[in-house]
């Protein structure tokens, strides 16, 4: 026993090597270029001095003056040095593209993408700055006499494919941030590099077409808008504060220009979440915001040419340099607005679905016409609002910007698929998040292949056609009953509206005690109260003592098939009373099961425990996530105790999803889902459980 510690301690380092080698097998290029150009650095010195003062860089850097001159040798030799030591974290780090691109596709492709990305962006360069320094332009003059070394032009074309090689709506994001980065630090430092990196990402766009923004959704095309005027903002409280040298000249930090600054600042701060929200009057905001920036820089420009920079920055409180770069940036976001307009229509009143709005009862006789889920009579309960599709009804809550659809789409099988998409484009238009939560694999199929799936319960099905508790596999339920019968104990199924006031006030009494136990309230959303189970066409199960007290109640929700009658009943409370009958749950689940079965009833749900699922093997880490989660929450809700004493049914399981857009929703569908289950809890109660869920694991 003493020696098994060891062996397993042993085996994670091997496995965590043997995982780093295969990994490194898959990538002998990206690793033989990053042996060479630290080879280069330590035969050269260039690893701890900086070459750019070696005679040697002369010989080996690339650029206009070198191709001029003849060496026609240096694209090549030029890209192995880096020319000071603090540089070569970064020139590692920039292989990081390629060894993705060589992983995912191969080493020829990766030397391919490499090697055509670094001699295009020298030669290209060299070409573009010889053409520009003809003209009286003091930067492209100044460029066009300076040399460069490194591999920063192929590792930046590989980083490029590599971005085009992610899964939507990844992709667009990853090309965005990368051509963020290339344009500004061109227009805003413009160094020979700058210019290199900007033409080899340029290539890679113009030959792969990955990036296609007119195939982004609505909300993918809100969040570039606002993330694009966020990113102006910082720029431009960068510039202003840092000196800059890019092609429209240098500029000094703190050098004026803080009135314009300060109106830029505060209009992107008041659309900037208005853009993400999709409001037409934060669009209408930005129009003018980049309209008037772009005149600016135009106006500038033409006064630079009629008149003189030096005569202009004179007059004015300001970097010309400044306007003139951010006028491009501003010309970008412009156009980008304008091309995107049909995005930008949602208003703050924004109701979603068709004209007439549904009511409950529009709800309920749509289940009784066509049928539903076990869940489906949830989406009758206060607190569900209802969008109409063109061939059903979709029950969502509205929280924290988020459209919670609860369960399916209800209505026709034949309807689902569009009411799925007809849900979703709504609350896109509305500038809401949607999503589905406790759908089944029907709904999964429906939504967009890009979304995503995570498993948030387990629906426990009881088929009750012959069902009998016979056999060694029902020992638990059986003796239940057995003794339930020796105590005298009486099984009654029956209505709350039906049963007098004294056991009501008892079935209020049982639940108050249980809620006072949790130092949370109830939770909803997908968990009823009683108040719930008022609706006559919810059943309640009671077991009642010989003494007339109610031990223990479960409420039954309808599962209506398309018949318009019941094809089943759905477990919603379970209730017990402290010190009363000991397996009261298994006395009224078994009764129950007994009672539908004889009625004619073909399913009974015993609904899903949240957060736990039973995760194969290899789930990975949302699995890890969902126990680590349940195992916190269990001394509070008891999720997991719940799950096991479900088993003893022997159901069978129907996953439910939450299905969501990527990943970056999720922490507001968090917020969203926390207010739908516990919509009334205070700060002090969510503290209160907090101190349950230290002495729970401590336990």
């Amino acid at each position: 026993m003493s020696d098994a510690p060891s062996r397993t301690a042993s085996t994670a380092p091997a496995s965590i090597g043997g995982t780093v080698v295969a990994a490194a097998r898959r990538m002998p290029a990206t690793l033989v270029m990053i042996a060479l150009i630290l080879a280069a650095g330590v035969v050269w010195q260039g690893l701890w001095r900086p070459f750019a003062d070696s005679p040697l860089f002369d010989v080996v850097a690339y650029g206009l003056p070198a191709l001029a001159d003849g060496r026609w040798w240096t694209p090549v030799t030029g890209t192995f040095f880096v020319d000071h030591p603090w540089v070569y974290l970064f020139t590692i780090a920039g292989f990081v593209g390629m060894a993705y691109l060589e992983f995912r596709r191969g080493s020829r492709v990766a030397l391919a993408y490499y090697w055509v990305g670094q001699l295009f962006a020298i030669f290209a360069t060299a070409l573009l700055l010889w053409g520009l320094s003809q003209f009286p332009w003091e930067w492209a003059q100044a460029e066009a006499a300076a040399l460069d070394v490194g591999a920063s032009g192929g590792t930046m074309a590989c980083l490029a494919a590599a971005v085009g090689l992610f899964v939507p709506p990844w992709r667009v994001r990853g090309w965005l941030a990368l051509l963020g980065f290339v344009f500004v630090a061109m227009l805003f430092w413009g160094t020979l590099a700058d210019l290199e990196h900007l033409l080899a990402v340029l290539l890679i766009l113009f030959v792969d077409r990955s990036l296609r923004i007119q195939r982004t959704t609505v909300r993918e095309q809100r969040l570039i808008a606002f993330v694009a005027v966020i990113v102006l903002g910082v720029i431009q409280v960068v510039t202003i504060l840092a000196p800059t040298d890019g092609p429209f000249g240098p500029t000094e930090p703190v050098s004026g220009g803080f009135i314009d600054f300060a109106i830029d600042a505060v209009v992107i701060l008041l659309i900037a979440n208005g853009l993400r929200r999709g409001r037409r009057w934060a669009w209408v905001l930005g129009i003018i915001v980049a309209a008037f920036n772009v005149a600016t820089a135009a106006l500038v420009l033409a006064v630079i040419i009629i008149t003189s920079e030096a005569q202009l920055e004179a007059q004015i409180d300001g970097e010309t340099e400044l306007a003139l770069a951010s006028g491009v940036l501003w010309l970008l976001v412009l156009v980008y607005l304008i091309w995107v307009r049909a995005a930008f229509r949602a208003k703050r009143s924004s109701k979603l679905g068709l004209a007439p709005a549904p009511s409950v009862d529009d709800v309920k006789q749509l289940l009784r016409s066509d049928g539903g889920g076990t869940l489906s009579w949830m989406t009758t309960w206060d607190g569900n609002s209802y969008a109409r599709t063109t061939g059903g009804i979709v029950a969502y809550q509205r929280r924290a910007g988020v459209a919670l659809a609860l369960a399916d789409p209800l209505g026709p099988a034949a309807s689902r698929a569009a009411s799925v998409d007809e849900f979703i484009r709504m609350a896109e238009h509305a500038g809401l998040i949607p999503c589905f939560f406790s759908a089944d694999e029907a709904t999964r199929a429906a939504v967009p292949s890009s979304w995503r799936s995570l498993v948030v319960a387990d629906d426990t099905i009881v088929d009750l056609r012959g069902l009998e508790f016979t056999g060694k596999r029902w020992n638990s339920v059986r003796s239940s009953l057995n003794r339930a019968g020796r105590e005298n104990m009486t099984f009654r199924m029956t209505r709350l509206a039906d049963e007098p006031w004294g056991v009501q006030q008892q079935l209020r009494a049982i639940s108050e005690m249980w809620v006072g136990d949790k130092g949370l309230p109830e939770m909803g959303f997908t968990l009823g109260t009683l108040v719930e189970a008022e609706d006559p066409e919810v059943r309640l199960a009671l077991a009642i003592s010989p003494t007339g007290d109610v031990d223990g109640f479960l409420s039954w929700l309808p599962v209506y098939g398309d018949s318009g009658a019941p094809r089943g009943w759905t477990l919603d409370l379970m209730r017990r009373r402290e010190g009363g009958f000991g397996p009261v749950m298994e006395y009224l689940i078994g009764s129950s099961a007994k009672l539908f079965s004889e009625e004619g009833a073909e399913v009974m749900s015993l609904s899903g425990a949240p957060l736990a699922h039973d995760y194969p093997p290899d789930a990975g880490l949302i699995a890890s996530l969902s126990d680590k989660l349940a195992a916190t929450l269990e001394p509070v809700y008891g999720f997991g105790s719940l799950h096991r004493f479900k088993e003893k049914f022997h159901p069978r399981y129907e996953t439910l999803y939450l299905l969501y857009r990527d990943e970056s929703d999720l922490t507001r569908i968090g917020g969203a889902l926390t207010r739908a289950f516990l919509p009334d809890a205070t700060l002090r109660q969510f503290a209160g459980a907090g101190l349950e869920l230290v002495r729970g694991d401590r336990e």
